[in-house]
């Protein structure tokens, strides 16, 4: 695969993708949304500007805090005169900001891993959720009832593509809605790209559109589903995993009576302290809901199963299991945005200004995550969490030169250069990290 110049490649994109979002569009989607009527002090893109780098540089920023990111950006406004701002029209243009930062294209050169380079991407989907006040519920409407839900709760909805570092959303969704009902479910991948799932978005019909599209996919084995082997006996997962005699299985199947999709089903038996653990769990989590596990679900713990259109000569069963571990990965960003970014957190009872507060710290999430793909992506050790650290010590030097491309350039440069140093992860020799994995191609579950 063809390299070009790092250099040249992802900052102009970054570039112009934040000028876009944070200057003159952000000054036209003021005035659509009703934010502001009149040539006054505030603007779009000062206002937004505010909100976004003053999260970004610290995600728990006073009022004070973020008016002195203001007076830096071009926006003197009082304390009292910006918690005023924080209004139900405030809340729709920073939504539409949020908009607009997710229609950018922004991408990577692909990652230095052959075993992601044999895709046109690897992507991963997943969704979490944040809980809002009551007083939002009609426009974010939660699951209700129970003790851990919400009357108003927001679903978040963000894909990756692990190659190239290529975010898809986030998409806003009601937190009542289901995984399988999401519009991030909907997004079509390109052909000869993988999609790694797991249990929350099994669907047959889906899994044999991706296959029609020429669409990889990889997902955990679902146990209710019916199996059929290659001579049509039908199998319940449990039964078939019980017969096996090694430790591996690598085996064509069909699934579904009706659907007959073509698959691999790829598994490898944990060592035993692993499905000790497994059966604990299991028989904790039944016996909290007053139930008894079954026999099938207790017989699973010994195995992990996935299912796969990918064929065997094009990745190994120790490959198939490498790249089912990355699904987690799309956890640790969720992690990296709630810990670090303290996306589900405010300092504010007020609805409208926790609203205005989540998209704008959404939107942070976005460019900190262009940011990191200037230099961090392309190294497969790299960490986040570190690199997120140091960005946040560079957030004035970059809303200072915004209206400047070239200062802007100039910002970023520098920032690619500091994060290339340090922002790694260690390597672990008792149990191998993910990246690790990727470029030995090694078995996860010796």
């Amino acid at each position: 695969m063809k390299v070009r110049s790092l250099r040249m490649g992802i900052i102009p994109q970054v570039v112009k993708a934040i000028q876009e979002v944070l200057e003159a569009g952000a000054d036209k989607l003021a005035k659509t949304t009703g934010f502001v009527k009149r040539q006054v002090k505030v603007t779009g893109s000062n206002f937004s500007q505010m909100l976004v780098f003053g999260w970004l540089s610290n995600p728990d920023a006073t009022l004070e805090e973020l008016t002195q990111m203001g007076a830096a950006v071009g926006l003197e406004i009082t304390p009292q005169g910006l918690d005023q701002r924080f209004t139900k029209e405030a809340s729709e243009f920073m939504k539409e900001i949020l908009g607009k930062a997710i229609e950018q294209v922004v991408q990577a050169e692909p990652v230095a891993v052959p075993l992601l380079q044999k895709f046109n991407g690897v992507y991963l989907k997943d969704s979490t959720i944040v809980t809002l006040p009551d007083g939002l519920k009609d426009i974010w409407p939660g699951s209700g009832g129970g003790e851990n839900t919400s009357g108003a709760s927001l679903k978040i909805e963000v894909g990756i593509d692990m190659l190239c570092g290529k975010l898809l959303g986030p998409l806003l969704e009601a937190g009542k809605v289901t995984d399988r009902g999401s519009e991030l479910h909907k997004i079509e991948l390109p052909a000869g790209s993988l999609r790694i799932a797991d249990l929350g978005y099994w669907s047959l019909n889906q899994l044999e559109e991706y296959s029609l599209a020429d669409v990889f996919w990889l997902i955990r084995a679902q146990s209710q589903t019916a199996i059929f082997d290659t001579d049509g006996k039908r199998w319940e997962l449990a039964a078939l995993a019980k017969t096996q005699k090694g430790d591996e299985i690598d085996m064509q199947v069909t699934m579904g009576v009706k659907k007959g999709l073509s698959a691999r089903l790829v598994g490898q038996r944990v060592p035993p302290s692993v499905a000790q653990e497994r059966r604990r769990k299991l028989r904790k989590a039944a016996n909290d809901e007053g139930k008894t596990p079954s026999q099938n679900s207790l017989t699973l713990c010994d195995w992990v199963l996935f299912v796969t259109n990918v064929p065997e000569s094009m990745l190994s069963l120790p490959e198939v299991l490498v790249l089912a571990r990355l699904r987690w990965q799309i956890e640790l960003l969720f992690k990296l945005w709630k810990d670090h970014g303290h996306l589900d957190m405010s300092n504010s009872a007020q609805p409208y200004r926790i609203l205005c507060e989540c998209y704008a710290k959404l939107v942070a999430m976005v460019i900190q995550h262009w940011f990191l793909l200037t230099s961090s992506w392309r190294f497969p050790d790299r960490s986040f969490r570190k690199a997120a650290a140091a960005i946040r010590q560079h957030i004035l030097h970059i809303a200072l030169a915004i209206p400047d491309s070239d200062a802007l350039a100039s910002a970023l440069y520098i920032l690619q250069r500091c994060l290339a140093h340090g922002c790694r992860i260690n390597k672990s020799c008792q149990t191998p990290r993910s990246f690790q994995l990727l470029l030995a191609a090694e078995n996860p579950y010796p």
